[in-house]
């Protein structure tokens, strides 16, 4: 990341909004936030196949569930955060990756301006690329502070989005039992 392109925009930013960057509780804003990109964008650099190619042979192929994964992102259009928790499930195909795994993929891909739509579809791609499942089932449900703190102003409102792949797509009785498990 480029840090100093960052701290230039905090910069314009507190101009454009009539602050004073050299105010003093302002002085060290731009270098603050420039370090806080790295944190929350860390999503950038990383490939969610660091995280899965990592795996374990099993005997049986039963469905694995990791429910009420906490994430936060920052929404592509506004650059305002939005949050909640994710719900992963994949039927294996003879392998399958530690827990923590999946925590980390869904990390990947919400620390990086993003849309909710895209970041659900792109965990489910990347489980389904690295780990080769039967089926994938991806559910988050997040609030978006855009709706929350400008535009239409309603706290607490909850966005879901679900993908599903293979044996999720054709057996409905699959999709049920993971809606039950994560409810």
């Amino acid at each position: 990341m480029d840090q100093k392109k960052i701290e230039e925009g905090v910069r314009l930013i507190l101009e454009g909004i009539g602050e004073d960057p050299e105010r003093e509780g302002l002085l060290e804003t731009p270098q603050r936030v420039a370090r806080m990109c790295e944190e929350i964008y860390g999503g950038m650099t990383q490939d969610a196949r660091e995280h899965l190619e990592k795996q374990f042979h099993v005997e049986n192929n039963n469905m694995v569930v990791e429910k009420d994964i906490p994430f936060y992102s920052t929404c592509e259009h506004h650059l305002l955060p939005f949050y909640g928790k994710a719900h992963v499930a994949y039927i294996p195909n003879g392998t399958v990756a530690g827990l923590s795994k999946l925590a980390r993929t869904v990390e990947v891909f919400a620390r990086r301006p993003q849309l909710q739509e895209q970041m659900t579809a792109q965990i489910a791609d990347a489980m389904e690329r690295y780990l080769h499942p039967k089926g994938v089932m991806v559910l988050i449900e997040a609030e978006h502070m855009c709706m929350t703190m400008r535009g239409v102003q309603k706290p607490g409102t909850k966005t879901v989005t679900i993908m599903v792949r293979g044996a999720f797509e054709r057996d409905y009785s699959l999709q049920q039992t993971f809606l039950q498990m994560v409810k």
